[in-house]
């Protein structure tokens, strides 16, 4: 990962100057390549840093003589749709406060596929959710939501016909710092325990409602535990836990907004997960940051089919008739300059 990245050197400024700097495939595959292996090659098979290359962009390891390119097994792995298409995604994905959708995506970049839309995008968002981050530190305030809009179910904690969400946020004085959100099964204590360990650190306070298994919870995890009982208080959950409701109420909004509320409960994770990246990252005024540290989690992720994305795969191996006319694969944003087609109009 590049430390004190600077606009207009490691990444581009804008969308213009995005543009002008991935104007051909070769562009976005060096950059990719750049990203991967920014101290020189070294091939993820065994290791070797012997580059035998003789066909640009195509590595050949020394060593174990493996041709490896700049998006092998990455989330780019054998993909058919053009990396210009793919740097424009990303960029939407980034630079929008609220994200964007498949649709979006294939309205703005010309895809024929609505399916092929939704797969990067879903590709990306697997990107956003690194293991090793730093846990939340000093008061973190920790609560659980439903999420599913209105549906039939028990009152309370129930997720009977919606998703339990937990989320986690850094009380910073009067503001907020960083957050986590995780799908949860149940608000049981060994849930709440596991949520806890993956995202607080130990010796930390933690503040929670008066929900009865939180306290044996937080003993698990060695942090120190605040308590705020809401009944008999005289004052509402988003007023004890102002931040967790505010990032609940935000991430449905988008989910509700930028997605009409069409994502399933088999791929909320990865929503989420969009959702706590971009949060972590509100401050940043630089928009081309962003899209730089999405493409260097891009890199370093495991490829991921198509069949793991989607929610019930069906069988492997199934009849499709063959298709009347040839697949035509998605255009490339890449095109060489027009000379001013608009005065040659009628």
């Amino acid at each position: 990962m590049i430390n004190h990245p600077v606009e207009g050197l490691h990444c581009p400024a804008s969308l213009p100057q995005a543009r002008r700097w991935f104007a051909s495939e070769d562009a976005c595959r060096d950059y990719l390549d750049w990203l991967r292996w920014p101290d020189g090659f070294c091939c993820p098979w065994c290791a070797g840093v012997a580059d035998w290359t003789r066909e640009d962009p195509v590595h050949r390891c020394g060593d174990c003589g493996r041709r490896v390119s700049a998006t092998a097994g990455t989330v780019f792995h054998k993909t058919r749709t053009p990396l210009s298409v793919w740097f424009e995604a990303a960029w939407l994905l980034m630079t929008s406060k609220q994200g964007v959708s498949a649709l979006e995506v294939q309205r703005v970049t010309g895809l024929g596929s609505y399916q092929t839309a939704w797969a990067m995008l879903h590709k990306l968002r697997t990107a956003m959710a690194q293991d090793g981050r730093a846990g939340l530190c000093g008061r973190v305030e920790v609560d659980e939501a439903l999420y599913g809009g209105l549906a039939p179910g028990l009152p309370g904690r129930s997720p009977q016909g919606k998703t339990l969400v937990g989320a986690a946020v850094e009380r910073r004085g009067r503001g907020f710092g960083r957050i986590r959100m995780k799908v949860l099964p149940s608000a049981s204590g060994e849930n709440l325990a596991a949520f806890l360990t993956s995202t607080v650190t130990s010796g930390s306070t933690v503040i929670t409602d008066g929900w009865p298994p939180y306290p044996s919870a937080i003993r698990a995890v060695g942090s120190t535990h605040e308590r705020y009982g809401v009944a008999g208080s005289g004052q509402r959950a988003h007023q004890l836990l102002p931040g967790v409701h505010r990032v609940f109420s935000l991430s449905k909004r988008v989910l509700e907004g930028t997605h009409q509320g069409g994502v399933r409960t088999p791929h909320l994770q990865a929503y989420l997960d969009e959702f706590v990246f971009r949060f972590n990252r509100r401050t940043a005024r630089e928009r081309g940051l962003l899209f730089l540290r999405l493409l260097e989690n891009a890199v370093a992720s495991a490829a991921m089919p198509y069949r793991d994305l989607v929610a019930t795969p069906g069988p492997r191996l199934r009849p499709h008739p063959a298709p009347s006319t040839a697949r035509v694969l998605p255009a490339s944003l890449t095109e060489s300059p027009i000379n001013r087609p608009w005065r040659k109009a009628a």
